[in-house]
């Protein structure tokens, strides 16, 4: 029998989520996705050093005159679109990359960030149909992917998704693509008083019915929004979500999925969402309405601010390493 990878890239778009170039070019994922953290793990290789000194030189030839903080801004964005580049020349899809995490909550300059990053990209002879971009899903991050998407033609991937009202904000923007965190939901769980004694495996994991609930109301009201599960911390998970549009995996886990020869069940697909028992009820959020159900999920405003936080920290360490070697 075929390992559980292959079976799986036959029902579900795998991507690969590093920055490893190598790892994404063994696995064979159909997309990448980045994120400064991982920059900044791949950077710490020497053999991606090189692309850390192409964006230091870029950015000292194209922002000459310019003051430090200006010409370190130019070069943190060139290492990401790069990475990018590179990632390309290994998948057939797309990469996404994100914009600053300081910048989560503030529209218009999300959406100049974003339209810095798809210049770059342009430059190096990559349309804007290769990237995504990726903005984290606060009202301001989701209003800001809405019009690069329909002002710009601009595909956009709102991450760092927990909540339903994350998820319906998502779709009624008509972005391209959302990332539920999967296991950072579980992991809230396990530490929440009395979950070391509870059962989180398979159907169980309350990560994975996030993501099931999102993708059958997708499905049930006919959105176009592509649904990429993402943050796994095992394979049990990422089979409970077989026949999912998109799943984002890293290295370790795909190659347990590519050492596992065991049978791989579909859960997921349009036609059982459509003929599930439970239909959700189509509902409409304002900005008001947004706040306020995501502010009645404790998990994920506690996982939202957390997962900002902790990727400027990375970025703010990306940055630094820059910094130190541009006067």
């Amino acid at each position: 029998m075929s390992s559980v990878l292959e079976q799986l890239k036959k029902v579900t778009t795998v991507v690969a989520d590093t920055g490893d170039i190598e790892a994404i070019a063994k696995y064979e994922p159909t997309d990448a996705t980045t994120n400064p953290s991982l920059i900044l793990a791949a950077v710490t290789d020497q053999g991606y050093r090189y692309l850390l000194d192409d964006a230091i030189k870029y950015a000292l030839e194209h922002a000459s005159g310019k003051t430090k903080e200006e010409k370190v801004d130019l070069a943190f964005k060139k290492l990401l679109t790069l990475f990018g580049v590179e990632i390309l020349k290994k998948v057939p899809g797309r990469v996404s990359t994100e914009v600053n995490a300081r910048l989560s909550f503030d529209k218009e300059a999300t959406i100049e960030y974003a339209l810095d990053l798809i210049k770059l990209y342009e430059a190096a002879g990559i349309g804007k149909d290769r990237v995504l971009i990726k903005v984290a899903s606060t009202w301001e991050g989701i209003q800001a992917a809405k019009e690069l998407e329909t002002k710009h033609g601009v595909h956009c991937n709102l991450t760092l998704l927990f909540s339903f009202a994350q998820a319906v904000a998502c779709a009624e923007a008509g972005v391209t693509l959302i990332s539920p965190f999967v296991g950072r939901i579980l992991d809230w769980f396990k530490a929440a008083p009395g979950g070391k004694d509870k059962d989180f495996e398979g159907a169980n994991d309350p990560g994975v019915q996030s993501v099931q609930k999102i993708y059958n109301y997708y499905k049930q009201h006919g959105y176009k929004t592509i649904v990429m599960g993402a943050s796994f911390r095992n394979i049990g998970e990422i089979k409970e979500l077989s026949g999912c549009d998109y799943l984002t995996i890293s290295p370790s886990l795909l190659a347990q999925l590519k050492s596992d020869s065991s049978h791989l069940d579909i859960k997921l697909s349009s036609d059982s969402a459509n003929s599930a028992a439970n239909k959700i009820e189509k509902i409409t959020l304002s900005e008001a309405e947004f706040r306020w159900q995501h502010n009645q999920d404790q998990m994920a405003v506690e996982k939202l601010s957390d997962g900002i936080r902790k990727f400027n920290v990375d970025g703010d360490k990306l940055y630094q390493l820059l910094s130190a070697q541009i006067n």
